[in-house]
C-alpha cells in the first residue's frame, strides 16, 4: 500500500453528516483550478441551491490542451459574471451567504490565484468567513451532494486529467491513501492517445463515443500493474497504443479506441475492487472528469454487484469541476476547523491531507 511521504493527520474527524454542527451555513463556492469558472451556492453539507459552470473547452481545443495563461485570463473575465449568476439563481442577496469557499489547489497557479482573490475580497466585503478548500477534497465530497447518507467508510476512486487515487474515506475529514498513479494520470493518457490519433480535444469524451461502436477485443492491449499492488501506471499503455498505431496505420479507429479504453477501464476497477473488499468499505465511489467515462460507470456498478457492496457514481455534472463540491467541502472545513486565514494563498501542489 502507497503511503504519503509525509502524512498529515487533520484535526477532526466525523463518520456522518448528522454528526456535524447543526449550525446552517449557505456557502458560496469558487473553483477555477483549471479550465472551468464556476460558482455555487450550498445550503449545509449537501443542498445545491445554484451550480454555474462556464467551460473553456473551446479556447483551448485548438491547442490540444489547457494553456495556462489563456486559461487565468478567462477566469478573470468569467469569474464575476459568474459568482452574479449563483448568487440570483439561489434566490439570494449578497448579504445571504455566510461564507465563501474556494479552490486553493492543486491546480494551475494563475488560475487559483484568480478563484482565491475573488473569494478573499468578497468575504471581506460581506464580513465573513474564507474557507480555502483542497480540490481532491472537493472530489471527495461530490457523492454526498447527491446521496447525502453514503455510509462511511467508502472507497473513492478519483480519476481524472491530473490525478488517479484510490481513497479510503474513513470519516468526513479523515483520509487514508490506497495507491496513485506514477505517472501518468488516467485522463492524461485519454489526452494523449487521443492527441496522437488526432481525435481532437478533450480526449476522454471522443474515445468514449468512439468506443461505443468499436470491437474492445480487436487489440490486445497491457494491464498495466494490474495485480501489482494498489498504485497505477498508464504511461507505458498510452505508448501501446502509439507504437502499435504507427504499426497498423490501417486498424479502425473505434476498435483501437474501444480496446485502450477497455484497458483503462479494467485496472481502474479490478483495483477499486479490490481495494473495498481488503479495507472493509461499505460502498465504492467514482469522483473526477474521468468518472464520467460511460464503460467505467457500468464496469464499476457491475463490479460492485458482483461484492455485494453500494455503489455510487455521480451525475456527469458532479464529476466534472464544479463548484458546488467546493462549497460543500468548504461547509464540511468551516465546522471541522473553523474559518482559514486570508494569509492563506494558492498552491499549485497542495496535497490531500492523509492521516
Amino acid at each position: 500500500m502507497t503511503a504519503q511521504d509525509a502524512p498529515t493527520e487533520t484535526t477532526a474527524t466525523v463518520s456522518t453528516l448528522d454528526s456535524l454542527q447543526e449550525t446552517p451555513a449557505i456557502i458560496l463556492g469558487i473553483e477555477t483550478s483549471c479550465d472551468e469558472t464556476a460558482a455555487a451556492v450550498v445550503s449545509g453539507p449537501s443542498d445545491i441551491l445554484s451550480s454555474v459552470v462556464s467551460s473553456q473547452v473551446d479556447l483551448h481545443a485548438r491547442y490540444g490542451g489547457v494553456v495556462p495563461e489563456i486559461a487565468s485570463r478567462a477566469h478573470v473575465e468569467m469569474l464575476t459574471p459568474v459568482v452574479a449568476q449563483a448568487v440570483i439563481e439561489a434566490g439570494l442577496g449578497d448579504h445571504d451567504v455566510e461564507a465563501v469557499a474556494a479552490t486553493a489547489g492543486p491546480g494551475l497557479i494563475g488560475a487559483l490565484l484568480v478563484g482565491v482573490s475573488a473569494a478573499k475580497s468578497l468575504a471581506l466585503a460581506w464580513d465573513v468567513p474564507f474557507v480555502a478548500v483542497n480540490h481532491l477534497e472537493a472530489h471527495l465530497y461530490s457523492s454526498f451532494l447527491e446521496e447525502p447518507d453514503l455510509e462511511l467508510p467508502v472507497v473513492v476512486l478519483l480519476v481524472s486529467g491530473g490525478h488517479t487515487l484510490l481513497v479510503l474515506m474513513e470519516a468526513f475529514g479523515r483520509y487514508r491513501l490506497i495507491g496513485q498513479t506514477l505517472d501518468d494520470a488516467a485522463g492524461e493518457a485519454f489526452d494523449k492517445v487521443a492527441r496522437f490519433m488526432d481525435l481532437g480535444y478533450p480526449g476522454g469524451p471522443v474515445i468514449d463515443r468512439l468506443a461505443m461502436t468499436g470491437d474492445s477485443e480487436a487489440v490486445a492491449f497491457p494491464r498495466p500493474m494490474r495485480n501489482d499492488g494498489y498504485d497505477f501506471s498508464f504511461s507505458g499503455l498510452k505508448t501501446a497504443v502509439v507504437n502499435h498505431v504507427r504499426a497498423h496505420p490501417d486498424d479502425d479507429v473505434a476498435d483501437i479506441a474501444a480496446s485502450f479504453q477497455e484497458a483503462v477501464v479494467d485496472v481502474l476497477v479490478h483495483k477499486a475492487r479490490k481495494a473495498a473488499e481488503e479495507f472493509g468499505a461499505k460502498g465504492l465511489c467514482l469522483a473526477g472528469g474521468v468518472a464520467a467515462n460511460s464503460s467505467l460507470r457500468e464496469r464499476l456498478l457491475d463490479a460492485c454487484v458482483a461484492a455485494g457492496i453500494s455503489g455510487f457514481l455521480p451525475s456527469r455534472s458532479m464529476c466534472t469541476d464544479n463548484a458546488a463540491m467546493v462549497a460543500a467541502a468548504g461547509w464540511q472545513r468551516l465546522q471541522l476547523d473553523g474559518p482559514s486565514s486570508l494569509e492563506v494563498g494558492a498552491d499549485p501542489n497542495l496535497p490531500l491531507p492523509f492521516i
